[in-house]
């Protein structure tokens, strides 16, 4: 059971890129749809979880609540769906694996933190992986878009990485509540705060979201990627440890890939594929320490509020 909800997990996950995808080329607004899928996800969980009486609505008014999804939603996929208007589904997933990446350099720059040289090296190798995803295209095809989409994406793993040390401390200090519960009520926070931008930024006609494309690809991500995806992760969190069910960012770009070369056409390259597995190995290479933990099983930290899937 655990080796099948861990691989339906990076299926989930993995296809996620691809269905954002679908929805933005098909005229969704891209703020209003995260904001719907989050705030909708996020509202069935709390009310699931608060029916069995593991959540109390008082947990929607702390503050922490709000700046978790500030950051670990609001900040993150409100890049990842603006920039995969311009963006592959492919590329989008492959540069958001730099999340790990970014909370190491966050670590040391900011807390002081002082990482193992392998980590460092992991991190030169990721940005490596980086450019040659970047560089060929802009070589071939100058697109001021194109490169502005990648760039937003990196700026919103940044916002990840940010979130996802502050949430250490969050699920520390509400040790006694569900990490489902957390996660549940950050996503409201954070589809709340899309809705506001989208109100300030976009126009929504209610037909757009009534096509066959728009409506399943909302249903998708909703439905499977953010309630059934998180469930299976804080399952298998609760099952086997922390470090385990998050090794799914390095499987899921491959995924994310091929799924979208095969069902949407996207152009790959050899050098796309080399890109691909640099990122990969410079990410593995980042969090070779936590990886040696789970290998030998003495994995103990308290569950961190992961990536939202994509």
């Amino acid at each position: 059971m655990i080796m099948l909800a861990y691989t339906l997990v990076c299926l989930i996950f993995g296809t996620t890129f691809l269905a954002i995808k679908i929805g933005v080329d098909a005229g969704a607004p891209p703020f209003f749809s995260a904001g719907l899928r989050f705030f909708l996800a996020g509202a069935v969980l709390f009310l699931w979880m608060a029916v069995k009486g593991k959540a109390s609505f008082s947990l929607l008014l702390r503050k922490e609540m709000m700046i978790t999804g500030a950051a670990l939603t609001f900040g993150t996929f409100s890049a990842l769906y603006w920039a995969e208007q311009y963006v592959s589904s492919g590329l989008a997933a492959v540069l958001s694996a730099t999340g790990p990446m970014m909370i190491l350099l966050m670590q040391t720059a900011f807390l002081r933190q002082k990482a193992p040289s392998y980590s460092m090296y992991g991190c030169i190798i990721g940005f490596t992986g980086v450019l040659l995803l970047v560089l060929p295209s802009l070589v071939v095809d100058i697109s001021p878009l194109w490169l502005i989409g990648c760039v937003v994406v990196l700026i919103g793993e940044c916002c990840y990485a940010a979130g996802a040390i502050y949430s250490k401390k969050v699920t520390t200090a509400f040790s006694g509540v569900s990490p489902v519960a957390l996660n549940a009520a950050q996503m409201m926070y954070g589809g709340a705060l899309l809705f506001i931008l989208s109100l300030t930024t976009e126009n929504v006609h209610p037909e757009v979201l009534l096509s066959f494309k728009t409506a399943g690809s909302l249903l998708y991500l909703t439905v499977i990627g953010s309630m059934v995806g998180h469930t299976l992760f804080y399952w298998l969190v609760a099952r086997t440890n922390p470090v385990f069910p998050s090794t799914w960012l390095y499987i899921s770009p491959p995924i994310a890939v091929g799924v979208g070369f095969l069902f949407y056409d996207e152009a790959v390259t050899w050098i796309t594929l080399l890109g691909v597995f640099t990122i990969i190995a410079g990410t593995v290479l980042v969090n070779a320490g936590a990886l040696k933990q789970l290998l030998f099983k003495k994995t103990s930290s308290p569950p961190v509020l992961p990536k939202d899937a994509a």
